[in-house]
């Protein structure tokens, strides 16, 4: 038996384990310290009324012979599907129903879409980069190649020709940077994607968080159905974390090599996934009802506001960043010339701040930090004061 060689391409440890495990040999050393979690992007507020009602509602069900529920359909449940297909259509974006897979989470999909694709495709994706993207290529053999996010360009890397490749990774609003591309520049990927015979993956997973006129979705260009396949979450949206539900869109126009990747990946479902808890998805369906979008708008505010703060703090002490306004990400350079390991270092044993280092991103994340609004506020706004306490100086 040979093991996958691939996997000695891979780091070790995951970028979040390696956080932990500093945080917690910092704790066990420090246990009078109060230690203010700022790094994973983890929701802290619970689920919404509208949720939580339509989840005890199934598990109801799920205690009557009449309205048990076994095994259910691997693509989610039709009603599930449907509530997706309207919450695209109220933004203007026709789907069909037979084009949305749900799933149990964004993360999970990132990874196992590519049983879509060849060994041998190229891959391109955005350096700072959520690391999935690029572990999950790397355990297969894929070439990876890297487009530019700078503080030149924004985070944005636009199309260059002289960087092709057979898949495309996009994440708006970016996670780590917060960035976020309008539809007319997504208009431009679509362009370069179906130029070049490519398949855009697009991970919308932070598309709530849009306030000011950014792309919510590659749909908005309507071409990208013939290049592009979105993968959404309900971990950011309705705090379903650690309730573990999301949704891939494969339209029926994603042609390649006469095969269709819609049937494809209907068909990679039915033979490796069971598909997610009936419970789950009930509570999911509630998320996009009237009363669980006012209620989870609620939840969003409550985010945007610790973002809101969290720039503020970053404005009074003059350090510069993006995201924060589309993004629950606030994206920092590390002061006085810093590496990113080295402020992480400082703030942890000064102030006891955690935040996620951007060398874990790639390259072009080093000399910068990722802060989340996900905390509570409280911890936020102590965060903030400690942070001013110290980068004032």
């Amino acid at each position: 038996m040979k093991p996958n060689y691939h996997y000695k391409d891979v780091a070790e440890t995951y970028l979040f384990s390696t956080v932990a495990k500093k945080v917690s040999e910092y704790s066990s050393a420090n246990p009078d310290q109060k230690i203010l979690r700022m790094g994973i992007g983890d929701v802290t507020l619970p689920l919404a009324p509208a949720v939580i009602s339509a989840m005890h509602e199934a598990v109801d069900e799920m205690s009557k012979k009449e309205t048990f529920k076994g095994y259910g359909p691997e693509q989610g449940y039709a009603f599930l599907r449907e509530s997706i297909q309207s919450y695209y259509a109220r933004r203007g974006i026709t789907l069909k129903t037979e084009e949305i897979f749900v799933s149990d989470g964004a993360k999970s999909d990132c990874g196992n879409i590519l049983d879509l694709f060849d060994a041998d495709n190229t891959v391109l994706v955005p350096d700072p980069v959520y690391p999935v993207y690029v572990d999950t290529n790397v355990m297969v053999g894929r070439k990876v190649s890297y487009m530019q996010a700078t503080a030149e360009n924004g985070f944005l890397p636009m199309p260059d020709e002289t960087k092709k490749a057979d898949i495309i990774y996009l994440c708006s609003p970016n996670n780590p940077t917060g960035a976020a591309y309008s539809k007319d520049q997504l208009q431009k990927w679509v362009d370069f994607a179906l130029k070049n015979g490519s398949v855009i993956l697009y991970d919308a997973a932070y598309e709530c968080f849009v306030t000011d006129g950014a792309a919510r979705s590659i749909f908005e260009v309507e071409a990208a159905k013939r290049c592009a396949i979105e993968l959404c979450s309900f971990s950011k949206t309705a705090g379903f974390t650690g309730t573990r539900c999301g949704y891939t869109v494969v339209p029926e126009e994603l042609i390649f090599d006469g095969m269709s990747l819609r049937k494809m990946w209907l068909r990679r479902q039915t033979t490796k996934f069971n598909g997610v808890s009936y419970i789950v998805q009930k509570g999911a369906a509630a998320v996009f009802t009237e009363e669980g979008e006012k209620q989870i708008a609620e939840n969003l505010s409550y985010y945007r506001e610790n973002a809101k703060a969290i720039a503020a703090c970053m404005d009074e002490c003059g350090i510069p960043y993006t995201g924060g306004k589309n993004s629950p990400y606030i994206w920092l350079q590390c002061p006085c010339g810093m590496t990113s390991w080295e402020f992480f270092d400082y703030l942890l044993e000064k102030i006891q701040v955690v935040g996620t280092p951007g060398s874990g991103f790639g390259k072009n994340g080093e000399g910068y930090f990722r802060l989340t609004a996900f905390a509570s506020r409280e911890t936020t706004q102590e965060a903030c004061d400690r942070l001013k306490a110290l980068l004032k100086q």
